[in-house]
């Protein structure tokens, strides 16, 4: 699989190039800027682009908006965003859209390179990756509603889907088994009174709904 990567900072940059090669892809381009990124994805057309959120010139939101156009002009194009800090306003801005291909991952989750080259391939394989942190401050400002008829467990179980785990890294994740993760999902998806639908999009809306995005 091939992949771009922009990132300002050199030695990070250099980093992700030596960490993506180990997880077995060719990286085809690399950059410091959104504009070049952009440059890049439509020259190659690659299966994944890493970007940072805040790249020159502003060092604003020129990441998130390079990720909205690579979304919507190569939707073939699995995006993973990078990030200093939980940047909660972008990462809603992303959800909002379709998840598929799409993570949101803090720096810091590059040092565990396992974990990490896991995530990666996740979002080029079409799934989701959100960082824990993020998923958390997303939750910070809902208030009361169906989620409040969710169980501690169910909402363990509902914050590792919304960090793009499969029932088994949701299983392994709280040390249970596959069947007691499939059990707890079919009473979310009860509880949060979604409407009947193909089980891969009611826990995508699940996964939505509890990031307040839905």
């Amino acid at each position: 699989m091939r992949a771009v990567i922009a990132e300002d900072s050199v030695l990070l940059r250099v980093g992700l190039v030596r960490v993506l090669e180990t997880a077995g892809f060719e990286v085809v381009a690399e950059t410091g800027d959104a504009e070049a990124l952009l440059a890049a994805v439509d020259e190659h057309r690659p299966d994944l682009a890493v970007l940072d959120v805040r790249m020159p010139p502003g060092f604003q939101d020129e990441g998130v908006r390079a990720a909205l156009a690579v979304r919507a002009q190569w939707p073939r194009t699995a995006v993973l965003l990078l990030s200093q800090y939980v940047e909660e306003r972008y990462a809603t801005d992303l959800l909002t859209g379709e998840t598929a291909g799409l993570g949101y991952l803090l720096k810091q989750r590059v040092a565990d390179v396992e974990e990490f080259i896991e995530a990666v391939r996740r979002v080029a394989a079409g799934g989701t990756a959100l960082d824990p942190q993020v998923v958390s401050q997303l939750l910070v400002r809902r208030h009361s509603d169906p989620l409040d008829r969710l169980t501690a467990r169910e909402r363990e179980v509902l914050a590792a889907m919304a960090e793009g785990r499969s029932n088994a890294g949701i299983a392994e994740r709280l040390v249970v088994s596959e069947s007691a993760v499939a059990k707890h999902i079919n009473s979310i998806l009860a509880k949060l009174d979604l409407p009947r639908a193909d089980a891969d999009h009611r826990r995508v809306l699940a996964v939505l709904r509890f990031l307040g995005v839905a």
